[in-house]
């Protein structure tokens, strides 16, 4: 039998890098995600790996960059405030092909708002959220066995792409404590024939995101086109549940789409032919799936925690032609199934 064990979501980020064998972090603290630079400034001294806790969130990214560049598995985490000022790091190590993983524990904002969960930085991290064309392909994990799994599954897909990736929680998850299966941990990385590591006789490497001349510039950017292209084509995830006959399709993730399961359930019940669609990437975003089930004439419940970031990606797959209706809070409040419930019998 797997052996099962209570976890906190921060913890099992954490723990999820180090399966995954991340060698380096770099961090600067900020709530509602400083209990996993916490257990990362216990557990990775313990096993010969780098912690550092940085002066400020700008120098953490740029650790990264440097530690990645030499072929590293490692990663930062941060919340709202901090991840802002990561961006122009995350962009040069997008232009430069470098990876790693960025987890983001979501709180209330604009500006320094509070410390309670929320979803709005859904624009920034789907959007790039720095400057020039790239993107991240962002996880966000629903449960605490997500946050391990899909942290995993960020330091694989980083590599593969050679492009930092996002975990995107919100502080309500990264604070929920469940029973979590552990996982085995990675026995083998895939070589790095890029990676700064000393010459060594070979030829000389060079990682940067500049080109002088603008018109090299263009050739660049288009193979990073190229790039996310691919990933929109082979790493879209989202789960569905109950889609087959459902004339309202709830779209929610994180946390959200766990009160969106209870009022879908309890939709159900009442015999309202209610469906859930939870994307698992936000980018690449789950458009074919909803545009499919737009074109059976269903209607759309957008479930979120913020103004209605997603509702756009959501009204871009769906058209205009079906009703679309938005559940939401923001500022730090919890969404509740009886809201998405009571949406649900209006439009019913």
């Amino acid at each position: 039998m797997s052996e099962r064990t209570l976890m906190g979501g921060n913890i099992a980020i954490a723990e999820g890098a180090i399966l995954a064998g991340c060698g380096a972090y770099f961090g600067y603290p900020i709530t509602p995600q400083n209990d996993l630079l916490e257990h990362m400034s216990v557990r990775l001294p313990a096993m010969g790996r780098v912690f550092l806790q940085t002066e400020s969130e700008l120098a953490a990214i740029n650790m990264v960059y440097g530690a990645a560049a030499t072929g590293v598995r490692c990663m930062t985490s941060t919340s709202s405030p901090g991840f802002s000022l990561q961006q122009e790091g995350i962009s040069y190590m997008a232009g430069a092909e470098v990876p790693c993983v960025v987890a983001n524990i979501m709180r209330a904002g604009p500006g320094l708002g509070n410390i309670g969960g929320a979803q709005g930085d859904y624009m920034q991290c789907t959007r790039g959220g720095g400057h020039g064309d790239y993107y991240l392909i962002t996880l966000a994990p629903a449960s605490v066995q997500e946050m391990m799994d899909l942290t995993m599954l960020a330091f694989e897909l980083a590599d593969k792409y050679r492009n930092p990736t996002l975990v995107m929680a919100d502080g309500f998850l990264g604070q929920s404590v469940e029973s979590i299966v552990m996982r085995e941990p990675v026995k083998s990385l895939p070589p790095k024939d890029w990676a700064i590591d000393g010459a060594r006789g070979r030829d000389r490497r060079l990682i940067n995101s500049f080109e002088m001349n603008p018109i090299d510039h263009p050739k660049r950017i288009r193979l990073l086109l190229e790039k996310y292209e691919r990933m929109r084509l082979e790493e879209v995830r989202y789960e569905g549940m109950l889609l087959d006959d459902a004339e309202i399709v709830i779209v929610a993730y994180g946390s959200a789409a766990r009160a969106a399961m209870t009022a879908m359930n309890r939709a159900r019940k009442n015999n309202f032919k209610v469906g859930l669609l939870r994307p698992i990437t936000v980018f690449p975003f789950p458009s074919q799936v909803l545009s499919d089930l737009a074109e059976k004439g269903s209607k759309f419940i957008v479930a979120e925690m913020s103004s209605g970031q997603m509702l756009e990606d959501v009204r871009i797959s769906v058209g205009n032609q079906n009703e679309i209706k938005l559940v939401n809070t923001y500022g730090g409040v919890p969404l509740t199934p009886d809201m998405i419930f009571e949406a649900i019998d209006l439009m019913s």
